[in-house]
């Protein structure tokens, strides 16, 4: 009798071998098998997922997680349960050997913040899909299905006569609803229908969150991977800004960097913000959805979209300024050893000033090189020709006006700070245009000067000369007056190039 020995089905990425290696290093596997897996996730869910927060300073989050501890003890039988201060949970959830949470410190601040890492959002969300749901909507999904293949269809037809066919049936198909709307035929979804489309649409503004974590940590990995290598790095520069760049653009050409940059470019539109704000409006206010008793921040779910990819943005910023700062360090090291090049020379020449050897029949003239680079030369500058008359006495006797110089003009820079601020609060960026029609000019062109003053010190603003805009204002005596000058776009993050500031 013959044994034969059988190896488990292979299922393509789940495999034996590929989940045991998930189950040991994955940090969801981790945390739904840790044992205060329950407090973890109810506690994370709470602070993070239910209130659609990004980060959570130290401060913050410990006073919650101590209140959150205070109501577990006082249950019957749990007064021992977790002994520990909140403070030593973060640290422990934040360890490297666990990765629940992500440690950091902002810009400008003392104090570390804490943001859940994308696996953990994943193991909450998987627990979540575990309760049993009073409503199950599956029309919609349907619906949703047919327009994705619709548009699939659509978009991949190569043949004109085919895509034209197409619209004039759909054109039929409206002409037709038009007909009968005018009619008094109009056609209603009703209450079930509305809240299982409005239930789909709250899910899936939720998701994009968690995606816009994914996407921050792709980069983040990117960032950390580029800093490790720029320590131990020995080459030369080019070899390992090829390396660095060619990583980065594998991901900005990535499938999930192309959506990121399109759904980037469609919420940066202020008319589809605006039309966004109107949608969701008007879908609060249907009675359908009122019984739902939904979230209210879901009205300002773009914003928080918008926040969330600002932070996307600003780790791609930090990884640029990581690159500048390795170039500077590698230019001051050059030349530092340029200048101990030339302090060997000197100390060479003194040796030799005393004991010249007479065989080579040359002379040292100065104890230090002359070095002329030809970009030292300065490029050529008129001088100026200044024109003094001289010819004006004044009489000792006479008065002469002092009300000059009390007509100066001063231009307080913190007011017009306080109005690029205010217009910046619900918009992402704003020209200088819009803030002069909103805040119209009180001093003319010294206050636009002020205002270039403001574009020049700010790392955020951009004073783009390909583009010109005009300003209109009203002087003193009423007459109207404007200027063309260069755009000016202030913003409230770095403005960087659809081609390698967008997480791509």
């Amino acid at each position: 009798m013959h044994t034969r020995q059988t190896q488990p089905p292979s299922t393509g990425a789940l495999d034996f071998r590929a989940l045991e290696t998930l189950q040991q290093s994955h940090p969801a596997w981790r945390l739904l098998n840790a044992d205060h897996a329950p407090l973890i996730v109810s506690f994370l869910h709470q602070a993070y997922i239910k209130p659609n927060v990004r980060t959570l300073p130290e401060s913050e989050l410990v006073l919650q997680l101590d209140d959150y501890l205070y109501h577990l003890r006082r249950e019957p039988g749990a007064e021992q349960a977790f002994p520990r201060a909140a403070r030593d949970y973060l640290d422990d959830w934040a360890a490297d050997q666990r990765g629940w949470l992500r440690k950091y410190y902002v810009t400008d601040s003392d104090e570390p913040h804490f943001d859940i890492a994308p696996a953990t959002e994943q193991a909450i969300d998987w627990v979540a899909s575990l309760r049993r749901r009073a409503f199950i909507g599956t029309q919609s999904r349907l619906l949703t299905v047919f327009e994705l293949l619709h548009q699939l269809v659509e978009g991949t037809e190569a043949d004109p006569r085919v895509r034209i066919a197409e619209l004039n049936r759909r054109r039929t198909q409206i002409d037709s609803e038009i007909a009968r709307i005018k009619e008094g035929a109009m056609f209603f979804i009703d209450a079930t229908g509305v809240r299982e489309r409005f239930l789909h649409v709250a899910t899936t503004a939720r998701t994009l969150l968690s995606d816009f974590r994914a996407v921050d940590q792709n980069f983040r990995d990117l960032d950390r991977a580029a800093r490790e290598r720029i320590a131990t790095w020995d080459g030369a520069k080019g070899d390992l800004l090829a390396e660095i760049f060619g990583e980065r653009d594998t991901i900005a050409d990535s499938d999930q960097g192309k959506s990121f940059r399109a759904f980037w470019d469609f919420l940066m539109s202020p008319a589809r913000q605006e039309e966004l704000t109107g949608l969701l409006s008007q879908v609060f206010a249907l009675d359908a959805v009122q019984e739902l008793n939904p979230d209210r921040r879901m009205l300002r779910i773009h914003y928080d979209w918008l926040a969330a990819g600002e932070s996307t943005l600003r780790t791609v910023a930090k990884l640029s300024a990581e690159l500048r700062r390795y170039l500077d360090d590698r230019v001051w090291l050059e030349n530092r050893r340029i200048m101990e090049l030339l302090r060997e020379i000197e100390t060479k020449a003194l040796g030799l000033r005393e004991a010249m050897p007479v065989s080579l029949g040359i002379s040292v003239e100065a104890l230090a090189p002359d070095i002329r680079l030809t970009m030292d030369r300065l490029l050529f500058a008129p001088p100026e020709k200044p024109e003094i008359e001289d010819a004006v006495v004044l009489s000792s006797a006479e008065n002469i006006p002092a009300d000059a110089l009390f007509d100066a003009v001063y231009v307080d820079k913190q007011r017009l700070a306080e109005h690029i601020s205010r217009a910046l609060q619900h918009r992402a960026q704003v020209t200088l245009a819009q803030i002069v029609a909103d805040q119209p000019l009180d001093y003319g062109l010294a206050e636009i000067v002020a205002y270039f003053s403001i574009a020049s010190e700010d790392p955020f603003a951009v004073i783009d000369d390909r583009k010109h805009e005009t300003i209109l204002w009203t002087d003193a005596t009423g007459r109207q007056r404007q200027a063309t000058l260069p755009a000016i776009i202030f913003a409230r993050a770095p403005l960087v190039p659809a081609s390698a500031g967008a997480p791509s």
